[in-house]
């Protein structure tokens, strides 16, 4: 259950954010670096204006007096034993001097700096991120199974920044930020929360929220919105899978059930359950893929489709294996589940 006070920051507003590029330390040291450029610049003009400058003390002005009245005329102490008494000095100072020492009190002054530009920066990093958000998979839920999917989407070459991570919760958000991908601290289950990602232009929407019941609601909010959405959903009731696909999932997954089998199967069998986990992960020597037919392809049997091992097509949604007549042709429109072999798989056979 979501805490009543999140519950109500989250009505308030949502936030999408992606970590920067920029490791801390050059993000600091851009910063430190722009104090010191801005303070070696003024330093530097009130040097060639020194004429315009007066020393009430001995009436000499040196360098290191436009040192000194560089630093308390920026610190905006000004103890007004060097002063400006030139127009064009004075005007430097009051046009140039003056926004740098506005810009030094707001860096040194954390939370002046944090309430008047970080905001503004994350809104703005909100509106470009939305801006250029389509085509991209949105996964609701950074738990075990939602970070297993995230490492996965990724070792098959879906980029990080191509993934959208929703969360109520802010710790998994950092570990999801932290490999890149832009997430979203909200409740999926809310339309304002979705419409932030643009969950209408997404590729497709993976549900691991941990609980059927907000799981089935996502789907249905989803599916609402997104009516043309891909979306799979990750369920542990078995009389849930029957709702998660009347809520608008196209892809209903039981891992408690899935499980179940491969113990089982691992019984009589002990090297089922490996090879079919092989064909699960982008890691494996071999992996499962989908794909349409070729015009080529067409004409040819299942058995003889020119990249891998074809074990079951799609025709009009319908599944035929290889053994059935209807895969002894195929026709334009098929899709065909095949296996191939995986990146790691070819680099170990080399060149053919």
């Amino acid at each position: 259950m979501i805490r009543p006070l999140l519950r109500r920051r989250l009505r308030e507003s949502v936030t999408l954010r992606r970590k920067s590029p920029l490791p801390v330390w050059v993000q600091i040291g851009w910063r430190v670096g722009l104090v010191l450029g801005l303070l070696v610049f003024a330093v530097l003009v009130h040097w060639i204006e020194r004429d315009g400058l007066r020393d009430n003390y001995d009436g000499h002005v040196s360098f290191l007096d436009v040192i000194y009245f560089t630093m308390i005329s920026i610190t905006t102490t000004g103890y007004g034993d060097v002063v400006p008494v030139a127009d064009n000095t004075r005007m430097f100072d009051a046009l140039v001097v003056t926004p740098i020492r506005v810009f030094f009190v707001l860096i040194f002054i954390g939370t002046a700096y944090t309430f008047v530009f970080r905001r503004t920066w994350d809104k703005w990093q909100m509106a470009r991120l939305q801006r250029k958000l389509t085509g991209h998979v949105v996964v609701a839920g950074y738990g075990t199974s939602g970070s297993d999917t995230v490492d996965e989407l990724i070792a098959r070459g879906t980029p990080a920044s191509g993934i959208v991570v929703v969360d109520c919760e802010p710790e998994p958000l950092e570990a999801a930020e932290a490999l890149g991908c832009a997430v979203l601290q909200g409740d999926a289950t809310r339309d304002k929360t979705l419409q932030a990602i643009h969950i209408d232009r997404a590729k497709a929407l993976v549900v691991s929220a941990g609980r059927d019941d907000t799981s089935i609601l996502i789907s249905l909010t989803a599916r609402h919105l997104a009516p043309g959405l891909k979306i799979s959903v990750a369920v542990r009731n078995a009389d849930n899978e029957l709702l998660a696909r009347q809520a608008g999932a196209t892809t209903v997954i039981n891992p408690v059930s899935f499980a179940g089998l491969l113990l089982a199967g691992s019984t009589e069998s002990a090297h089922i359950a490996d090879y079919i986990a092989d064909l699960a992960s982008s890691s494996g020597r071999v992996q499962l893929h989908e794909r349409e037919v070729t015009a080529e392809e067409c004409g040819k049997p299942l058995s003889a489709i020119t990249k891998g091992l074809g074990v079951r097509l799609y025709r009009d949604g319908r599944p035929f294996g290889f053994w059935e007549p209807e895969a002894r042709s195929l026709v334009p429109g098929d899709c065909v589940v095949e296996i191939l072999p995986t990146s790691r798989t070819e680099a170990e056979l080399g060149p053919t």
